[in-house]
């Protein structure tokens, strides 16, 4: 079940995931306080060390970004018990410097040394065992969406084909409806349903949520009146790409039309917004510019070493920009000098022969993108945005991928949904893949969703 708020679908069990724990961490500090001080009245500590609730509210907050920055808010994020609790380590841990570092400029909200690691354990144990309790509730059919697939065929096949836990977490099928013109056989027999007499009733006799509008032909029998009924009556009717964007956090392309795309809410534009994204771009560039001197000093020196003090070291690359214009991307050279002797672009491939040894490093680590920085201060680049590809490849793609042109209707990023959901890739089946997240944030971008992505970036 997910909720979209400001262009962004946010999950509901695990925004109110993000509340329960919210309001934990909010109260460590009382608690905390209590065991260090021990004694219940809470009047009596604050007139010796203060008010507890800014500090609370400081920690909390803190506490929540170090939360999400870790994954810990996206549905997508697959880790077991073992990786659950190593994320957790790592937030609490950002928590307790991040912490440290505010009081140290901030007085008012100084936490003693004895207050602040309590707060922190509790704060540990507290997140620990409500996701422990929350994981086990969550697969639950009282979280989920029970939906009703009008449509058997083609189309209706590729819900039944999701097999990421973190896509199906959402829903529950309770059954598929044949239509006129679906392609038979794609769906399981046990899971079809005869509701053509009364949709409704069926719906309400089985606590439907949601109708998905899977049909192969929507020109043969579509069922106008009955879907406009079960609309009226509170349950949701939703197209399979929307659908499928909302579940997946992306837009897929076997099932996408281009009315979707022209009717669908998303895809806007405005001097304000852009205004507001230039800002957080200036800000966000310049922040990470500051923390990575020190990387990008060592980096530099690293590349001289390896390959000669006369070497250079940026690799200038043309990429395509907004609507299609060329820059030239900066990054760190991590290949040899003569990587592309033949004249011909060349997709990088796993354990490529020609990335060096400080390259292959910088590769892994994603080093050799901080001189991208440079491109976002000068505008060519957005901090969050698709990944410019060189025009060589993106003509190739342009004709054999469909509406792979759209994804240049913003600026490219340094980071984006794409990068974050989908490991490296470089090839073209890669590329149609990342699409779909592309598109999804073209669609929906925002600056709700440009804060998640940076914060998720870490």
């Amino acid at each position: 079940m997910a909720i979209k708020l400001f262009q962004h679908y946010l999950h509901l069990p695990l925004a109110l995931l993000a509340c329960l724990e919210a309001a934990l961490f909010l109260g460590a500090p009382y608690v905390a306080a209590i065991v260090r001080f021990q004694t219940t009245d809470l009047a009596a500590i604050e007139r010796s060390t203060g008010p507890l609730l800014p500090r609370a509210v400081a920690f909390a907050g803190v506490a929540l970004i170090a939360m999400a920055a870790m994954g810990l808010y996206n549905a997508r994020q697959r880790s077991r018990l073992v990786g659950m609790l190593t994320r957790i380590v790592v937030a609490m841990l950002s928590t307790l410097l991040v912490s440290i570092v505010i009081y140290y400029f901030f007085e008012g909200l100084f936490f003693g040394r004895g207050v602040l690691a309590i707060t922190t354990v509790l704060a540990f144990a507290s997140a620990v065992i409500i996701r422990m309790v929350f994981d086990r509730l969550f697969d639950q059919e009282a979280f989920k969406r029970r939906i009703v697939v009008f449509g058997a065929g083609r189309r209706a096949s590729s819900i039944a084909k999701l097999r990421r836990r973190s896509d199906r977490r959402g829903f529950t099928i309770v059954g598929y409806m044949a239509a006129d013109g679906d392609e038979p056989g794609l769906v399981s027999r046990e899971l079809l349903i005869d509701a053509n007499d009364n949709l409704l009733a069926f719906c309400e006799q089985h606590l439907v949520d949601e109708i998905v509008v899977a049909m192969d032909d929507r020109r043969r029998g579509f069922p106008m009146d009955q879907l406009l009924e079960c609309r009226l009556e509170g349950i949701e009717v939703t197209e399979l790409v929307t659908f499928f964007e909302r579940e997946t956090g992306k837009v897929r392309l076997d099932v996408l039309n281009p009315s979707w795309m022209i009717f669908s809410d998303g895809f806007r534009q405005g001097r304000m917004h852009n205004l507001v994204e230039r800002t957080f771009d200036m800000v966000a560039s310049t922040m990470l510019l500051i923390i990575a001197l020190p990387v990008m000093a060592l980096t530099v020196l690293a590349i001289k070493l390896e390959d000669g003090w006369r070497a250079p070291v940026l690799y200038r690359q043309t990429r395509v920009g907004q609507y299609g214009r060329p820059f030239k991307l900066k990054k760190f050279r991590s290949m040899r000098i003569d990587a592309e002797s033949a004249g011909k672009p060349v997709w990088a491939v796993k354990n490529d022969s020609r990335v060096t040894r400080i390259g292959a490093f910088i590769r892994k680590t994603r080093i050799d993108e901080l001189p991208q920085i440079l491109n976002v201060l000068r505008g060519e680049m957005s901090f969050v945005g698709p990944r410019p590809e060189r025009p060589e490849f993106v003509s190739q793609l342009n004709e054999r991928i469909p509406y792979y042109r759209e994804r240049h209707s913003i600026k490219p990023g340094l980071t984006g949904w794409a990068q974050l959901c989908y490991p490296y890739g470089s090839s073209e089946q890669d590329a149609a893949e990342k699409l779909q997240y592309d598109l999804f944030y073209v669609k929906n971008h925002s600056p709700l969703f440009y804060l998640a992505i940076v914060v998720q970036t870490v």
